[in-house]
């Protein structure tokens, strides 16, 4: 059977994590955020970042108790049920296929109104090539271009910030600490809960990791620990961002939401940073669609080789690379809907399957580590029960607070789902085919 090689350590996971997350993308969502939360934007993250500290958790638990390719669809159909796993696996295929889509398109389309006489088809096309090339040859060239990638993120994050604190301090009647951020006087609960929906987007990168890890080192206890980091990392940078633009911008009103950052740059460092920070939030985009295509790209492969989806297509790698060189060429064909898609319609039913996903892993916690478990004191209803059912309750909400364009296209491709379920499984009368977990030694 093919073995993905192990080749990460903590810190690269971690790397590849955050790089998923791509941290500039506080910037480059923050006025849809803003719009959406009334000039709440910290308040969102901060919402979104409690809900997937639980849910971190219940991903690290179940990462821990099944070190195996997979993410979600593996946790669940080992913890309940085969036929809910292949649910959780079809939800997760959601968020990892078409993720990959939209963060090319986002970047192609601020390349293309930085050079307009450039079609934006092409920096489309240039995404896809680059990023499935690099991904063929192996994780190790991918982490060795993250590395790069993520340095050029963060000076260029911290320059946005330097420069917010020094236009705030140009202004003596704009406090530099203030809570207005987090609660301005007329604070609604739906409004920052809608808002932490999307900001749920940028943490992603958290639950991605967890399909590198028959290609990480000691997976048992690297996994669950980069979960949480790469959770709290992020979601650090994601708060403490949007504060200080929140305050260097405390309306929320654009003369364009979607390029809101733009506005904002061009105020707190004139011309010549506005080019800087395109340059940061390209590198970025490139960062994040490299690590999304590896992640989605290993997901198809554990659904492969389990016989799920059709093994001689999915469960292969190739001779010479050891990479799952069909599921990333997979990737990268449903990427060029991006051709023909906006940026609204490609990410606007992301988040559903996403949402699902979390909320079947922290269920799995409880099947596994409570009703399947021998010990039940205490400690262990509140690790195994009470920490995964905050979880649980977290993302449905965080799921119903979705607009109802996303709900309905995430259920239409749960129900396709349902129904290659029901053809794979005769009916439902048997189970979906069985991956044997156990490693070669």
């Amino acid at each position: 059977m093919a073995r993905l090689q192990r080749t990460l350590s903590l810190g690269s996971v971690v790397l590849f994590g955050i790089a998923y997350m791509t941290p500039i993308i506080v910037l480059g969502t923050f006025g849809i955020l803003a719009q959406s939360t009334a000039g709440m934007v910290p308040a969102a993250y901060l919402a979104a970042l409690v809900a997937m500290f639980f849910t971190a958790m219940s991903y690290g638990r179940m990462a821990a108790a099944f070190p195996v390719a997979g993410s979600a669809y593996s946790y669940v159909r080992k913890a309940i049920s085969p036929k809910l796993g292949f649910i959780a696996g079809w939800a997760v295929l959601l968020d990892y296929l078409f993720l990959p889509m939209a963060i090319w398109l986002i970047g192609a389309a601020y390349l293309a109104s930085a050079f307009p006489s450039i079609p934006q088809w092409i920096w489309v096309l240039a995404f896809i090539g680059i990023t499935s090339a690099i991904n063929i040859v192996g994780l190790k060239l991918a982490n060795g271009i993250n590395a790069l990638l993520m340095l050029v993120q963060f000076l260029v994050l911290i320059a946005f910030v330097a420069l917010c604190v020094h236009y705030i301090g140009g202004d003596a009647s704009t406090p530099l600490w203030s809570i207005k951020p987090f609660f301005n006087g007329d604070m609604q609960m739906p409004l920052i809960m809608s808002g932490a929906a999307i900001a749920c987007y940028s943490f992603l990168g958290f639950d991605a990791v967890s399909t590198l890890t028959e290609e990480t080192r000691d997976p048992r206890r690297t996994i669950p620990r980069a979960i949480m980091l790469i959770t709290l990392i992020g979601g650090l940078i994601f708060v403490g961002v949007s504060y200080f633009v929140q305050i260097a911008h405390p309306s929320f009103q654009f003369d364009s939401v979607d390029s809101a950052a733009y506005e904002i740059a061009r105020n707190i460092g004139g011309d010549l940073f506005v080019s800087i920070f395109l340059i940061g939030l390209i590198v970025g985009q490139f960062a994040s669609g490299l690590s999304a295509q590896a992640s989605g790209s290993r997901l198809l492969f554990a659904m492969g080789r389990d016989g799920v989806l059709p093994k001689s297509f999915f469960g292969t790698l190739h001779a010479r690379f050891g990479t799952p060189v069909n599921s990333i060429l997979l990737c990268a064909a449903v990427a060029l809907l991006a051709l023909k898609l906006d940026v609204t319609t490609s990410t606007s039913f992301i988040n559903f399957g996403a949402f699902l996903a979390f909320s079947l892993v922290n269920l799995s916690v409880i099947f596994h580590y409570w009703i399947g478990g021998e010990k039940k004191g205490p400690r262990e209803l509140l690790l195994f029960v009470l920490c995964p059912l905050i979880g649980l309750v977290a993302d449905l909400w965080l799921m119903v607070s979705l607009d109802h364009l996303a709900v309905w296209l995430g259920l239409s491709w749960l129900a396709i789902g349902v129904v290659y379920l029901a053809v794979l499984t005769g009916g439902f009368r048997r189970q979906p085919p069985e991956l044997d977990f156990q490693e070669a030694t």
